[in-house]
């Protein structure tokens, strides 16, 4: 068995279609054919049950993948863990987030600690973001819910109240709080279901007997600010990414359920490079700093 032949599995097995694969793989659709039936011939089971050009994993697939997606997780952290220790100043943070409010102070606060790391950041949905993490592809994610699993690690940093939107001249804009009951028959601007705010703002309604009316779905949160402005709708947002410059106001939201868990999450098993270290030491700061540690 070749560790090319795991890398090519993996991949056929998270897109299950051929062509696709061979595209991402950069590898002609034959080539990628063959390395998957050699490695079937090694293992002397099917690993996919086929129909034309696209494969579904059966019963062996899937038994397999989780030991090869484990193997190739091991190799990697040794890589980077080799990476490291040889020439630490060269290190990348991959990072995660569905929480992105906080994001540009912790950055600034760690580029201040760490100046020559580099790092990269998606902003994702939880959904994509649990994957990426289990496939030990990113370092942290700040992610909006906690997220619990055997292999994740989650410190809940901060708790963000959430908070409703609306341009000044709206009806609501003289009120400091308002019931959920009087949003009801609001027109609403939002992100996208998948989004950890979104997911929890519907379940909190719809625990109280509506379901909101949503005018705009996007994929950018700070997108939303403009859209309350320009009188599209008004928006749940984040305490943490309330804007004072914008011609909005905020108002407190009379129900318990209205608050936003924010955590730190990682890979239990993934190494945690130096800058890593600091980079969690940063977030830990921060948070500490706006407000009362979390007991």
């Amino acid at each position: 068995m070749e560790l090319l032949q795991l890398q090519y599995f993996l991949a056929v097995a998270r897109l299950e279609h051929m062509t696709e694969a061979a595209r991402c793989l950069h590898v002609t659709q034959s080539s990628l054919s063959k390395t998957i039936g050699r490695l079937e011939e090694d293992l002397g089971v099917p690993l996919f049950d086929r129909s034309g050009r696209r494969l579904r994993l059966n019963e062996f697939g899937i038994r397999f993948l989780s030991r090869a997606e484990r193997a190739l997780f091991e190799l990697e952290q040794g890589k980077q863990e080799l990476k490291d220790l040889s020439s630490p100043e060269q290190s990348t943070l991959e990072l995660a987030v569905t929480a992105a409010s906080t994001l540009p102070n912790i950055l600034r606060a760690f580029r201040k600690k760490q100046p020559t790391i580099h790092f990269h950041v998606q902003m994702l949905t939880t959904k994509e973001m649990v994957e990426r993490l289990l496939r030990g592809e990113v370092d942290f994610c700040l992610s909006s819910p906690s997220i619990e699993d055997e292999d994740i690690e989650s410190i809940i940093v901060f708790n963000d109240p959430i908070l409703v939107a609306v341009p000044k001249g709206h009806h609501l804009a003289d009120r400091v709080s308002v019931t959920l009951a009087e949003l009801r028959d609001e027109w609403f601007v939002g992100v996208k279901r998948g989004y950890g705010t979104r997911d929890l703002t519907d379940a909190v309604c719809k625990s109280s007997g509506f379901i909101l009316n949503y005018v705009y779905e996007g994929d950018e949160p700070s997108r939303l600010v403009s859209l309350v402005e320009a009188e599209v709708g008004i928006a749940f947002i984040p305490g943490t990414a309330r804007d004072s410059r914008a011609s909005l106001r905020y108002l407190q939201i009379e129900d318990p359920g209205m608050v936003r868990e924010i955590a730190l999450l990682w890979h239990k098993s993934r190494y945690i490079s130096r800058a890593a270290h600091d980079f969690r030491e940063v977030v830990l700061e921060y948070f500490a700093g706006i407000s009362e540690p979390i007991k």
